[in-house]
């Protein structure tokens, strides 16, 4: 068997769209699966599309991904160079091959002109497609004689090299995931494979770059399917043997109509991108999973079942577990919903089986203000871990420990607090004085207190817990006493005293 090479190959065009980041994902398992190699080619013949940075976020991505290439642009390898941009000789000689087949032509056609044809189409009601049943009355060397075509390129006339589709043929198909199909080539068009400034389309540049770097498999998203017709002819004009093609299904809309998008993301309230991306042109900053809290283990877990299924059903694995389990015939062909909440879902699991020592050392790298020692943030965050979605809801949901109340709610106040209140609160701050401020000796100091007074235990930890937290949440009374200390836990009894006079 041939050794398996996968590529993925973004243009820089823009943010890593989380569907990107799947066929990365993918690309990358079955490479680890079969013992094979993964390579990150950058496809940047698109000159006018081109974002600064682009490139940078793209590998940035990846990485935080656990993504990591076995070659590319930034680590080489022995088929660099990985950009296209750098490539320019390699597809001029490639040109040069396919315009000596019966698979290739120069056209001389202009933009305008070929305007002015639409627009005669259109007027009649019909479609125009530079094809089989056009070209043969167009500027091109299928019309013009030898001599006419060398005036041209001797006047530097732009041309464009487009691909000669075979006249009347059923091509048959074969796609990993979608099993076999079958296409009539009097259904598609004479491409552009070599644009009028001399650099290939993606349609040329892939197939030289792939049969170049030895890629066995190519895995991309299905609106490259219509495409798979073209392709495989461009193998068979160069002479050379196709790679097996599968094509991976949409990633689709909340509400499972249409492809995801940037904008169901602003409207729903959830990244598409992994990474923050500012666009150099407005300065718009486009929100990631990284900076939105989510950890790559889980980023990537949820990325990963959007579309294929391990044995078992089983949710949660590493990426090293998906590998072993990673079966391209396993992919569904129908779309994969996004669900926020599913992803929300798998950050939480994800949050939950690191330690609190790793969680400590996201916090204080993040921009929370946390004025607060290691080893009661480590409290903290052990309380506060399992109700905890992002790392951030560990100080937003335990906010109180960082801050004394300066309100108390309204519901809960009237529920915790009546005119008893203040004096039992007081006299157990008297209490809590001598009291050794561990959890356990609180827990037993406040049961005393409370059995002593011939008061149920609501009647005292409702209102503690209202003076300590300004409302009836949070984990278990005692527990916040420790982590507060005698002093700010008994100041704060006083000023909920004072509060309520």
């Amino acid at each position: 068997m041939e050794k398996v090479r996968v590529r993925f190959a973004p243009s820089p065009t823009g943010p890593l769209h989380l569907g990107g980041v799947r066929t990365a994902l993918y690309d990358y398992l079955f490479a680890k699966n079969q013992g094979g190699e993964f390579i990150l080619r950058i496809e940047d013949t698109d000159t006018a599309r081109y974002v600064e940075g682009a490139e940078e976020y793209i590998e940035e991505a990846l990485e935080w991904c656990g993504i990591i290439a076995d070659e590319s642009p930034k680590k080489g390898g022995r088929f660099a160079p990985y950009r296209q941009s750098e490539r320019r000789d390699i597809y001029d000689r490639y040109t040069e091959k396919i315009l000596k087949t019966d698979y290739a032509y120069i056209a001389f056609d202009t933009a305008e002109e070929l305007d002015a044809i639409r627009a005669e189409y259109e007027a009649k009601g019909d479609v125009f497609s530079y094809d089989n049943k056009t070209r043969n009355r167009l500027k091109n060397s299928l019309t013009l004689s030898e001599d006419e075509v060398q005036k041209l390129l001797d006047q530097n006339i732009p041309y464009v090299v487009r691909f000669k589709m075979p006249v009347d043929r059923t091509l048959n198909l074969v796609d990993i995931i979608r099993g076999n199909s079958s296409v009539n080539t009097n259904t598609l068009d004479d491409k552009v494979l070599v644009k009028n400034d001399g650099m290939p389309t993606y349609h040329f540049a892939n197939i030289i770059d792939d049969h170049e770097m030895e890629i066995s498999h190519v895995i991309r998203g299905e609106e490259w399917l219509p495409s798979l017709g073209l392709h495989t002819l461009l193998y068979e004009a160069m002479g050379w043997e196709a790679p097996q093609f599968a094509h991976l299904p949409l990633i689709l809309k909340p509400e499972g109509k249409g492809k995801l998008s940037k904008r169901d993301g602003d409207k729903f309230g959830f990244p598409v991108f992994p990474l923050d991306f500012t666009d150099p042109a407005t300065g718009n900053i486009s929100k990631g999973y990284r900076e939105s809290g989510y950890l790559p283990e889980a980023f990537i877990n949820m990325v990963a079942l959007l579309g294929w299924s391990p044995a078992d059903d089983k949710e949660i694995l590493s990426l090293d577990e998906m590998a072993k389990e990673f079966d391209l015939n396993k992919v569904h062909k129908a779309g994969a919903r996004f669900s926020k909440e599913k992803a929300e879902w798998f950050n939480h699991q994800y949050l939950q089986l690191i330690s609190d020592e790793e969680l400590l050392q996201i916090l204080k790298s993040s921009d929370l203000d946390l004025a607060i020692g290691d080893g009661k943030l480590i409290k903290i965050i052990h309380l506060m871990k399992e109700r905890a979605t992002f790392p951030k809801d560990i100080y937003e949901n335990g906010k109180f420990f960082f801050e004394a109340p300066v309100s108390y709610d309204e519901k809960a106040s009237k529920k915790a607090w009546n005119d008893e209140t203040s004096a039992i609160l007081d006299e157990l701050a008297t209490n809590l004085e001598s009291a050794e401020f561990n959890s356990d000796n609180l827990k037993q100091t406040v049961h005393d207190f409370a059995e002593g007074k011939g008061l149920g235990m609501g009647k005292v930890m409702m209102p503690l817990r209202l003076a300590l937290v300004g409302e009836l949440k949070g984990p278990d009374v005692p527990d916040i006493l420790e982590i507060l200390g005698k002093e700010e836990s008994i100041s704060r009894i006083h000023n909920a005293i004072n509060n309520f006079k």
